[in-house]
């Protein structure tokens, strides 16, 4: 490549600061020329415009604005869409995969911190501390009797699905000594073995087994038309009693509606970071008022600290273009349909 090719920022200013720290900025000045100062929330602005007429490589981040036509019509030199996040859903509309520009996502980066979150919050879920940490503080709490089902010892935790996240939380899990079961349909029996390495298994069974043998479910799905609502009222009512539902994944994966009411049962308890149709959820939500109920709000995915990680993992990205080689993040139009 001839020169630096021109590059520009497109995400919430706070965002730009927090992935790209000093060190990470000189590594971009090395191989792109880029206006640190020019972080664009509107394409439609005058001056975001012209950046975007001359622009090779975008970085894009939380707060991009949609990439739809008019975007992609205003920028004829756009070579490569490198996100310094997730999910490119959001952004990247159905038209640009038609103009044969390379797309890249820092979602490898961002699934080490959602994996370490879903392993705390099963170790927790395990002794049973959002549940006892209420009552305590209600004034409720008894100690646990040593016939209670208590503890991590000798439990059971099905993973569903084995996306980029799953299979990071597969070895964690075995390592804390859980037995693990994995139901994704696009794997086979080998496939999911070669998941988990020695000394360590993985069992390959269908959802419904998953349910009824597991003590801890943790969802690690896509949201995706055959995955809306995977969790409904019959799937929910195989799961133990006693067993914990966690999900970091997608809400949509659940159907709110009917987990409201198997856990005002006192079936099961949940842990849910992400919800559906409402994230947040508003105020006096009946999910919020279930002392067997934790919700969060989207905290797994990288943040503070964490988000220079998404940042690196985009710069050299930026780098690997510069010298001509493929992307290590690289997302393809296939990959929608399986990717969150």
């Amino acid at each position: 490549m001839a020169g630096r090719a021109a590059a520009l920022l497109a995400m919430r200013p706070d965002v730009a600061q927090a992935a790209f720290p000093a060190a990470l900025r000189t590594r971009l000045d090395a191989v792109v020329e880029i206006d640190h100062g020019l972080v664009v929330t509107d394409f439609a602005e005058p001056r975001a415009r012209w950046a975007l007429a001359g622009a090779e490589v975008l970085l894009t981040g939380w707060g991009c604005p949609p990439l739809d036509a008019e975007a992609l019509d205003a920028a004829p030199n756009l070579r490569a869409v490198i996100h310094a996040a997730g999910s490119v859903k959001h952004h990247l509309s159905p038209d640009f995969w038609t103009r044969g520009i390379l797309a890249s996502s820092a979602a490898d980066a961002n699934a080490y911190p959602v994996a370490q979150f879903t392993l705390s919050v099963i170790l927790l879920a395990g002794k049973r501390m959002f549940t006892m940490a209420r009552h305590y503080a209600e004034g409720t709490y008894k100690p646990p009797s040593t016939s209670q089902r208590f503890g991590n010892v000798g439990r059971t935790v099905g993973v569903v699905g084995a996306s980029r996240i799953g299979r990071l939380v597969l070895p964690m899990l075995a390592r804390e000594g859980f037995e693990v079961l994995l139901a994704d349909p696009t794997l086979s029996a080998a496939e999911a073995a070669a998941l988990m390495p020695a000394p360590w298994a993985v069992e390959l069974v269908e959802l419904d087994e998953l349910l009824r043998r597991s003590d801890v479910v943790t969802l690690h799905a896509p949201s995706l038309p055959e995955t809306h609502h995977l969790l409904d009222d019959r799937r929910l009512g195989l799961m133990r009693d006693g067993s914990v539902l966690v999900n970091t994944a997608r809400g949509a994966l659940i159907d709110t509606e009917a987990l409201v009411r198997c856990c005002a049962a006192g079936r099961i308890d949940a842990f849910l970071d992400v919800t559906d149709p409402d994230e947040p959820l508003p105020p006096g939500h009946p999910l919020f008022l279930l002392p067997n109920v934790v919700v969060t709000p989207h905290l797994a995915g990288a943040m503070g600290s964490e988000i220079a990680l998404l940042g690196a993992y985009a710069v050299a990205d930026v780098e690997r273009y510069a010298a001509g080689l493929p992307l290590l993040g690289g997302v393809h139009q296939d990959d929608l349909a399986r990717i969150a």
